[in-house]
């Protein structure tokens, strides 16, 4: 680890400020940042502590509905949150998919949205990797790419985001709260991380020295709740992250037709996807197996293999038709004991009749 600068401002003017300089990065939860730093991978010339700020903690709920989340809230803290769990349980259910119950006990709202690739080529500071060292090459194009992109990728960029918690995010239409020098302004959680362009080391809409003040759900999300999951596939069923992801929401009337549709996909994209073609065609709906089916089709219909990921997408497609079908089937009372697992027990009871 390079030596640093370290600073722990009382405000968030302050943080803002004293993150102007070059090469500064904010310290919250740390379970990538630190690791990032030990690898040699991230280089920061000051790290600007900001655990100390209550203005990014708490969790606040809207007249409306809505929430509000501040950066700072722990992942477990949120997804054991019950009254946040019932309205949001997609969201609780991706937030218990991720990582150890260890690492939910540390890492924060707003570091979850700054998480890094898992590329192993990003990790490796022997390799050719343009987001860590821009205009270097890509070694996972020809390298050992089973678990990269089949949506969104140019040959500048293979990789994926390894986020769970913002792909339901993304499904629910959450927006990202962003304190900086010119202000506050919010950005949708759908335009926050970028694919890859032409520099692809540029990989969220902030600024230097732009801090995440909070996430925000909007009323929206919470009527959704009746039908809503998560699912994520990995190669084991704890402390790993997804090969393909589903977060999906649902709204049905009493006559069984799709009134609204949410459909998010992880895993397989730079960013979480958000598969807009597939809901608009489940909308009008009376739903079923085909009409699921059909859906997971739509989303994946532009995907195309990075290398050796074929799989991902016929496996995209049966993630996405069965969280739709356990959507349909309602929100169960109680989340599975394997949380986000398509092999989870079903509790049986559910949460909203």
């Amino acid at each position: 680890m390079r030596p640093f600068d370290y600073l722990r401002p009382d405000s968030i003017e302050a943080a803002v400020a004293a993150a102007q300089a070059p090469d500064a990065a904010y310290l919250a939860g740390g379970t990538n940042l630190l690791d990032l730093m030990k690898g040699d991978v991230m280089r920061p010339a000051r790290i600007v502590d900001i655990t100390h700020l209550p203005a990014l903690n708490g969790i606040e709920r809207d007249a409306d509905g809505g929430a509000w989340i501040g950066a700072l809230v722990r992942n477990a803290d949120l997804a054991f949150d019950d009254t946040f769990a019932h309205d949001f349980p997609a969201v609780a259910e991706a937030l218990l998919s991720g990582a150890s119950p260890q690492l939910r006990n540390a890492a924060t709202v707003g570091g979850n949205l700054m998480q890094r690739t898992r590329c192993a080529y990003f990790q490796n500071t022997a390799s050719a990797c343009n987001r860590r060292a821009p205009g270097s090459g890509c070694d996972a194009l020809d390298g050992l790419n089973a678990n990269h992109a089949v949506l969104g990728w140019n040959s500048a960029c293979i990789a994926t985001h390894p986020s769970d918690f913002c792909v339901a995010l993304a499904a629910l239409d959450a927006t990202v709260e962003i304190a900086g020098p010119e202000g506050r302004r919010s950005v949708a959680l759908t335009d926050f991380h970028r694919l890859p362009g032409d520099d692809p080391a540029d990989e969220t809409a902030l600024a230097r020295g732009e801090l995440i003040v909070g996430v925000r759900l909007p009323a929206e999300a919470a009527a959704l709740a009746w039908h809503s999951r998560y699912l994520k596939v990995r190669e084991r069923t704890s402390y790993a992250f997804a090969l393909v992801s589903a977060a999906v929401g649902l709204a049905i009337d009493a006559q069984g037709t799709i009134t609204d549709a949410r459909i998010a996909l992880g895993g397989v994209a730079a960013k979480p996807w958000r598969a807009r073609v597939a809901e608009a065609g489940l909308i009008g709906a009376r739903g079923g197996v085909e009409a699921y089916a059909a859906a997971g089709r739509a989303a994946f219909a532009e995907a195309r293999p990075s290398g050796d990921n074929t799989y991902k997408i016929r496996l995209g497609q049966n993630i996405v038709a069965r969280a739709l079908a356990r959507a349909a089937a309602g929100t169960p009372r109680e989340l599975p004991a394997l949380p986000g697992s398509p092999f989870a027990t079903e509790a049986g009871e559910l949460a909203h009749v």
